[in-house]
């Protein structure tokens, strides 16, 4: 019963934040949770929980990759991102967030206790400061490298 109510509240402070992408997650789980509970089988919310996220990437990916497909961006284009000093930056930043996620991925299969640490630090970014709901698997590599640089030291 307790995960209807944090599922709730997170749903009442998305609604209160206008964080639409996190209503209809909230929304989408709990209905799940609910399916589950009718039929008897929670397979549907396993599955979402064991390749949610690898689906989430497949489809945050194909929506990146559009621009390319609709012709707005071309080699050309890609080019010309190492020509002004946003576009190095945004590059550099780019693959930082890369190999951020992909250390982080890893970090949350093998560590789980990470992840609901994770869960509270992207709800705090996206409730109070406009974030975007994308923080836990690039926090899981920060939060890997920051593991990395304090076992390195001791």
């Amino acid at each position: 019963m307790t995960e209807y109510l944090t599922l709730g509240l997170i749903l009442f402070l998305s609604v209160l934040g206008h964080n639409t992408t996190v209503i209809y997650a909230s929304i989408l789980i709990i209905g799940l949770k609910v399916f589950g509970q009718i039929t008897n089988s929670p397979m549907v919310l396993e599955y979402m929980g064991g390749h949610g996220l690898q689906l989430g990437i497949i489809i945050l990916t194909a929506a990146v990759l559009v621009p390319i497909a609709d012709g707005t961006v071309t080699i050309q284009t890609m080019i010309d991102s190492f020509k002004t000093p946003i576009g190095i930056v945004a590059v550099t930043a780019g693959l930082l967030a890369a190999i951020s996620g992909g250390f982080g991925v890893p970090l949350m299969q093998s560590n789980p206790n990470v992840i609901p640490a994770l869960i509270v630090g992207t709800m705090i970014g996206v409730f109070f400061f406009k974030g975007i709901a994308v923080g836990p698997l690039i926090a899981a590599g920060f939060t890997y490298f920051v593991m990395a640089v304090v076992e390195y030291f001791n």
